[in-house]
């Protein structure tokens, strides 16, 4: 058997919080945002006062090859300029000790701060989330919080005299005796048992050495999965950041965080909620021409990924390259220029996309079109718009998405100029939107159940860019798609053609909810609609609107002429062929 790589170094929580908080241990979860709700808090610690386990936390030497570039972790002023340990697994635990322990506030998913409020009620022992009601209740210690700061400040005595003094002038007001002896002995024994958390609870620790290489410390990192949530690469390289580049980490996260929060000049966008996975993935594809995430923990290691030789002179070199092409991945100009192309190609709002790395991964082959080999201006519109439509179309990158992107990447590495990488791209798209692609695997995808799906937002970006106009109505589909047309309502409604209950108890009842019976409609005319007869509310509108414009409504929205006439199944055949059809048409257009 090797030689372990961790030792067993346990501690009581007010030690290892106490760590934190003076920043020996570093713990870059109190910058980012914390998942948990309030009730996991209270839960936690009523596990703590029970005496439950609530797992491992795994700490590792901090590397100390580069002493001179690292440095402290958190919000707070520190003790310690540099953390000696950083936290490997047990980071959402760590934040909600500190965080409801200590009163520090964490970033919420919108990175706004977030006071983490647990009440207690000490006779009872029981914990509590906080809400106005729990406030105004004198059984609870609103924030235990407040506990652990008045026994700091060696204030804990009056503390709990005044909780006594504030519980009997409740029970007055309900015209209730004063707390007995037993009963104010019963208090002080619980806020006692709370206040011992800090020394009486142990958490168990392994502290994994800095003598592990990288290889080591990633297969450890990547392999544990205590408290039941797997850790990740991103998890790794973004405390690798917080050590050694904070800069750096700061910049990613002040982007994802800006990308939340509409406003002028920063990364504010309708399609995606931008993670930091997503920037590291564009800068390493853009600046090492690798695909896959483990390649950006190797190179903030060090690693020449030519020679497989790690030192800290190649990370030094690793980052001036990492932090030039994040640069170009967070140009503003750039990023606005392609989420726009991405509109232009139909897809206006969140629920249009089915696969979110297909946007950070396509935004870094346009950038490498733009920087590498100097197309720009509307080709490179046209560029981003082709590939990101045959990306979401065709789930490129979904599934084994890294394999795909680091296969392409390795492509590009060998074209030598504008021309090569055109011819490329076009090589890449028309193996993928094949003629059998747009005739039978389109058709079949729409004989699916369920209006959802990359294919369903295909069709509705196609009649996005052909200018479509909702089903018997004035409105362009696009108008109803952009996310400042609805309200707490969508501005639009997927409408069974052959309403479902129309088809309920009949022969073709189990057709109903098949991808080709569905149209896109304003949702007062889905309420017009009901339940009615195609026959019977097409031959109103009809009557409305006038032949010819019943016929370009059905041919803007893939419906045959005469469709409500029609048997139902030989309805949804013709149907799966126009719409496919459509998504075509929308392409070429591109």
């Amino acid at each position: 058997m090797a030689e372990p790589l961790f030792t067993r170094v346990d501690r009581p929580v007010g030690k290892l919080v106490g760590d934190v908080i003076e920043g020996r241990v570093g713990l870059p979860d109190l910058q980012r945002p914390f998942v948990w709700k309030d009730s996991d808090v209270r839960d936690l610690l009523d596990s703590m006062l029970k005496g439950y386990p609530i797992g491992y936390c795994i700490l590792w030497e901090a590397p100390d090859d580069q002493e001179d570039k690292k440095s402290s972790i958190g919000l707070n002023d520190k003790s310690y300029s540099t953390p000696k340990e950083l936290v490997i697994d047990g980071q959402q635990r760590l934040t909600a000790l500190v965080s409801s322990l200590y009163g520090i506030s964490v970033k919420d998913q919108t990175f706004s701060d977030r006071a983490i409020r647990i009440a207690y009620d000490p006779i009872a022992r029981e914990f509590h989330t906080w809400d106005a009601a729990v406030e105004k209740d004198a059984r609870y210690i609103s924030d235990v919080s407040e506990a652990f700061r008045a026994k700091r400040d060696n204030e804990i005595v009056e503390f709990r005299e005044d909780y006594i003094d504030r519980l009997n002038e409740a029970n007055a007001k309900r015209e209730l005796p004063a707390l007995s002896p037993k009963e104010r002995a019963a208090v002080e024994n619980g806020i006692n048992e709370l206040l011992n958390l800090e020394t009486t609870y142990v958490i168990p620790i392994l502290s994994i050495s800095n003598k592990a290489d990288e290889e080591q410390m990633s297969q450890i990192f990547i392999r544990v999965n205590s408290g039941g949530t797997k850790l990740t690469e991103d998890d790794f390289i973004m405390t690798l950041l917080s050590v050694y580049e904070p800069q750096t980490r700061q910049r990613i996260e002040d982007w994802c965080e800006a990308s939340r929060k509409p406003g002028t000049g920063t990364s504010y966008n309708a399609l995606l909620t931008v993670k930091s996975s997503h920037v590291i993935r564009a800068a390493v594809g853009l600046g090492f021409g690798r695909g896959r995430l483990r390649y950006a923990r190797l190179i903030l290691n060090g690693r020449n990924l030519k020679t497989k030789e790690t030192s800290a002179e190649q990370r030094e070199k690793n980052f001036t390259k990492f932090d030039a092409a994040l640069d170009k991945v967070l140009d503003l100009n750039d990023w606005h220029a392609f989420v726009n192309a991405l509109g232009d190609a139909g897809y206006l709002n969140k629920g249009m996309i089915s696969s979110e790395n297909a946007i950070p991964l396509s935004y870094a082959i346009s950038l490498i079109a733009k920087h590498r080999f100097g197309i720009a201006g509307m080709e490179l519109q046209r560029v981003a718009k082709r590939w990101f439509y045959t990306a979401i179309l065709t789930q490129m990158y979904s599934g084994n998405f890294e394999s795909v992107f680091e296969q392409q990447l390795n492509a590009i590495d060998e074209l030598s100029d504008a021309d090569s990488f055109r011819a490329w791209v076009d090589s890449e798209i028309s193996a993928r939107l094949t003629d059998d692609f747009f005739g039978v695997t389109l058709p079949n995808e729409f004989d699916k159940n369920r209006a959802s799906g990359p294919v369903w937002n295909a069709f509705l970006a196609a009649q996005v860019v052909l200018g479509s106009r909702v089903l018997f109505g004035t409105g362009t589909v696009a108008q109803l798609l952009l996310p400042a047309s609805s309200g707490v309502k969508k501005a639009y409604d997927k409408h069974h053609v052959f309403p479902a209950n129309f088809l309920k108890g009949g022969p073709f009842e189990n057709l109903r909810d098949r991808r080709a019976n569905f149209v896109c409609v304003d949702y007062q005319k889905n309420i017009y609609i009901k339940d009615e007869d195609p026959k019977v509310y097409v031959a109103l509108f009809r009557q409305e609107l006038g032949d010819d414009a019943y016929e370009t409504s059905c041919r803007e929205n893939a419906l045959p002429i005469g469709f409500e006439d029609m048997d139902f199944p030989n309805f949804l055949a013709k149907r799966r062929v126009l719409m496919s059809e459509m998504i075509r048409e929308a392409y070429l257009r591109l």
